[in-house]
């Protein structure tokens, strides 16, 4: 047999996995129109972030088995959110609902995995004076936050849609309507705006879906990294972030641009630290 009949076997596929999820929300203003930015009820900040996991089976095994290690040890007992009946921890982990002692051993879970952190964040208040005048210049123009999170979207994936065969998007809801068409849309845009600065194309399919966070422990561990970026913006407490920044591939800073004018950019040589986000 020559050796042009030996069947070759296939290359391996590669299929990147990202989970989605945001802290914060869009709201910018009352139903009269009034700026309400960092009052209560509404955040100062809106962050949306991407976990990049190699094998989310494998992480989604480790958090079960560390949820089912914490529900079994008597040091948690009575812990409320760990009730069943409370649809807290018991159910997912949820850095805002979880007690430290468990968000201890989360970190380190987090610490120790195949993973990859990106996020960009807005400052509402400058995002709130950018709407301002754009309906000042153009009374056709209106604000909505859907708009606002799939530009967001558009930002976070431009650079990370052409390299693999195929990819998986799964991203985090919120009670809100199935916005899965659009969210394919604003990926798909977002590959075409990276076609057009450095003219490389990709067909590779990507698949969208869209779930509860309890319901994906990939979404559990991107609620945990945006929960550590929000702390280092809201409470200036960066420690948490620390912990995990050498996960942490790039945050991109819109509003903050007292150097540049499109905004401050963080990663392994720059990490992001309370210090400078004093202003």
């Amino acid at each position: 047999m020559a050796a042009d009949d030996i069947e070759q076997p296939l290359p391996p596929v590669s299929v990147k996995h990202y989970f989605v999820d945001e802290t914060g929300d869009g709201t910018l203003f009352d139903g009269k129109g009034r700026g309400i930015v960092g009052e209560d009820g509404c955040s100062r900040y809106f962050a949306i972030g991407v976990l990049d996991i190699r094998d989310p089976d494998g992480l989604s095994a480790r958090f079960r088995n560390l949820r089912q290690q914490i529900l079994n040890d008597p040091f948690f007992s009575g812990v409320p959110s760990l009730k069943p009946e409370n649809s807290k921890t018991a159910i997912a982990f949820h850095a805002k609902n979880d007690i430290p002692e468990i968000r201890q051993l989360v970190f380190r879970e987090l610490a120790g995995a195949d993973i990859q952190f990106f996020a960009v964040i807005r400052d509402k208040a400058g995002l709130a004076v950018d709407v301002k005048n754009k309906n000042q210049q153009s009374a056709a123009y209106h604000y909505h936050p859907n708009k606002l999170y799939d530009e967001m979207v558009r930002r976070l994936f431009k650079n990370r849609l052409h390299k693999d065969d195929a990819y998986r998007v799964c991203f985090a809801t919120r009670g809100q309507k199935d916005r899965t068409r659009a969210l394919r849309l604003a990926l798909e845009q977002a590959r075409e705006n990276f076609r057009r600065q450095w003219g490389i194309d990709s067909a590779s399919p990507i698949e969208v879906t869209a779930m509860p966070s309890e319901h994906s422990e990939g979404l559990q561990a991107a609620d945990y990294f945006l929960w550590a970026l929000q702390r280092a913006y809201v409470k200036g407490e960066d420690r948490f972030l620390r912990s995990l920044w050498p996960k942490v591939g790039l945050i991109h800073d819109v509003d903050d641009r007292r150097n540049h004018a499109w905004g401050e950019y963080y990663n392994q040589k720059k990490p992001l630290t309370a210090d400078c986000l004093k202003k």
